[in-house]
């Protein structure tokens, strides 16, 4: 009974939290950790952002002249060698994203078994996803195909993507999680929650661009009859 008469005079109950200033103190102890102006740091922000303004950049501009599919003869050659650039930058991401762990301080509170397992549990769940996406999309599905032409009879709606919009972009995201917990870096935290970021406003540019297209792909029939 004390304790529900002390509550109140303690922290004033939950109403009277400030989340902003939690969430400051979160960005403060981040901050403790991690200096921005560190080189490793400003490549890994930079291959983490550069990704997705590449892969959409080049897609428009394939899906608005078609140069690329003329230039190697074939739409599907195209996509194949632009998914092969993809998945070398992404590569490079990840490349820089660990040293940029490796040159900045652990927080010794996630350096235990427990967060390590976490980390663990987040980086095979996080792989399910992609590799999951990735077997029910295709190579050319995953790598912006569409974009090139080559278009489903329909949207893909088996596992993963019937219990998660955009799977494979959120699976990346808690491989990064889950390797920044195995590493006990805050630095690769902050770094996740800006490949979280970038894939959000990634997926505000595509996800109306696909639907425009299978869109256009479903009136074809009705403007032949």
């Amino acid at each position: 009974m004390s304790s529900s008469a002390a509550g109140p005079d303690c922290c004033g109950g939950l109403g009277n939290i400030d989340f902003r200033q939690a969430d400051l103190c979160v960005m403060t102890w981040l901050l403790g950790y991690v200096d921005p102006s560190d080189s490793s740091f400003v490549a890994a922000v930079l291959a983490i952002v550069f990704n997705p303004l590449y892969w959409n950049v080049v897609a428009r501009w394939e899906h608005r002249t078609r140069k690329l599919s003329r230039a190697f003869h074939s739409p599907h050659l195209a996509c194949y060698a632009l998914g092969g650039s993809i998945l070398l930058l992404n590569f490079l991401r990840s490349h820089c994203f660990t040293q940029a762990m490796l040159h900045q301080p652990l927080a010794e509170g996630l350096d235990h078994p427990a967060a390590y397992g976490l980390g663990l549990a987040l980086l095979g769940v996080g792989s399910m996803f992609v590799l999951s996406s990735f077997f029910a999309l295709g190579f050319t599905g995953t790598f912006l195909g569409d974009y090139f032409g080559i278009l489903k009879e329909a949207r893909v709606t088996t596992f993963p993507f019937n219990i998660l919009d955009n799977p494979m972009y959120w699976g990346s995201t808690a491989n990064y999680l889950g390797w920044a917990i195995m590493h006990a870096s805050p630095t690769g935290l902050l770094l996740t929650a800006v490949v979280a970021l970038t894939y959000a406003v990634a997926v505000q540019y595509e996800e109306p661009f696909t639907t425009e297209i299978y869109r256009q792909k479903a009136c074809r029939p009705c403007r032949r009859s």
